[in-house]
């Protein structure tokens, strides 16, 4: 029998839990959530944050963060503010902070770093900066440091350490026509993934999935495949499941999965639950992922169960309809 990686993630179908193996065993992955709940809440959990975007009518860059409790349901509640106004922003966590970096609120792209701390509310806390302007680059963390790379015609990426009080650090580079706008990211304590998202004159979706280690620098490495071309779709997931939902260029309101584990093709889960969805908020929880506003404009909030398969579920809604939403909760599947 070779040897077993350190790192190597497995799901142990006699517990039903997913395992990590740490060089001497195999350990369970601690998938409690904080309870951030709040007295009206039907039920305590872990909070989920939604910053920035675009309103309509007429579109114009927001700085507001929504938040919601996400084992429970309803509408969305104020926590704060960014410190500017903008869209195709990355976000990140850990399981005490949320973290905004990037964006861009035309004609100007930013370098940002803030984060706020999940259990309060209130407004940003000023980190640092990327080391360069980037609109819509992909982001993922683990507990303790987060990544962010590509973005409009750009290729760098540059890590954090997220309990620090600033300092940006050169991770390597995304593969060279892989850099694209709206990218998403999706992560397990050990590795992130992400998709490229817009390609080609005239733009349109891609299928590819590139994948790092988070806590290494250097090389990016092919994951596998989407099952069908995406531009700007959300993405939620747990240690052992990713889900791509949405996006356009074709239009679409599917929702597949890929095995975080191992790579390989997407299959179908299933749809959200009406109109196509694209530039959307998004998060999870080990159970959920979230699907918040969009283009169309809409306030709704989706989740979809990442334990088993089918169509997403009405949560509860924006305080307002947006799209371009930056999502991120402290109970995600990096942590």
């Amino acid at each position: 029998m070779s040897e077993i990686p350190r790192g190597a993630i497995r799901f142990n179908t006699d517990s039903n839990k997913p395992e990590l193996w740490d060089g001497s065993q195999w350990a369970e992955f601690q998938l409690s959530t904080p309870n951030l709940g709040r007295g009206v809440d039907t039920q305590p959990g872990a909070r989920g944050l939604f910053g920035g975007g675009q309103e309509p009518s007429p579109a114009n860059e927001v700085k507001n963060i929504d938040y919601i409790t996400l084992s429970s349901g309803g509408t969305a509640l104020d926590f704060g503010d960014l410190q500017q106004t903008r869209q195709a922003i990355s976000s990140f966590g850990s399981s005490t902070r949320g973290f905004w970096a990037g964006g861009r609120d035309a004609p100007a792209n930013y370098d940002i770093i803030e984060f706020v701390t999940f259990s309060s509310t209130g407004n940003f806390t000023d980190f640092d900066n990327l080391e360069s302007e980037k609109q819509g680059p992909f982001a993922f963390s683990n507990a303790t440091r987060g990544i962010v790379g590509g973005g409009y015609n750009k290729i760098t990426i540059d890590y954090i350490t997220m309990s620090s009080s600033g300092g940006v650090q050169d991770f390597g580079d995304a593969v060279n026509d892989r850099s694209g706008v709206y990218q998403t990211g999706i992560m397990t304590p050990t590795r992130g993934v992400y998709n490229r998202s817009l390609d080609g004159s005239p733009l349109a979706g891609t299928r590819e999935l590139d994948f790092v280690i988070i806590a290494t620098t250097g090389s990016v490495n092919e994951f596998g495949d989407l099952a069908r071309l995406r531009a700007a779709p959300g993405a939620s997931s747990n240690p052992v499941r990713g889900i791509f939902f949405g996006g356009y260029s074709p239009d679409t309101s599917s929702i597949e999965h890929v095995r975080m584990a191992s790579g390989g093709q997407g299959a179908d889960f299933g749809d959200l639950l009406r109109d196509t969805k694209y530039n959307v908020g998004n998060c999870a929880t080990p159970t959920r992922g979230f699907c918040a506003g969009g283009s169309p404009y809409t306030t709704d909030i989706q989740y979809m169960n990442l334990t088993s398969e089918g169509n997403a579920v009405k949560f509860g809604d924006l305080s307002t309809a947006a799209a371009y939403k930056a999502g991120i909760s402290n109970a995600h599947g990096g942590l």
